[in-house]
């Protein structure tokens, strides 16, 4: 997971965006945007931080690189591991 804060993304117009330029470059790409946070997230074995931050540049924002920490499952709530949270 490759973590960026994207300061000048300030709507769902731009959240579509960014999710857009990244599926056409790695369709498999798993893209997580937290609006509010202004944080992008991003899951692919195609690019590296770098590729990744261009693709976004290129996108016409600006990307600022985060360190991602790994986190043992097992510290990871339930409802974010894929179980459901609505029972």
């Amino acid at each position: 997971m490759i973590s960026f804060h994207v300061n000048d993304m300030t709507c769902a117009h731009c959240v579509n965006t960014l999710t857009k330029a990244v599926k056409a470059a790695d369709r498999d790409a798993t893209v997580a945007i937290d609006l509010a946070a202004r944080r992008v997230e991003i899951e692919t074995a195609a690019f590296d931080s770098a590729e990744l931050t261009r693709i976004i540049k290129d996108a016409g924002y600006t990307p600022a690189a985060l360190e991602t920490v790994a986190v043992p499952a097992a510290l990871i709530p339930a409802a974010r591991r894929g179980a459901c949270c609505c029972k």
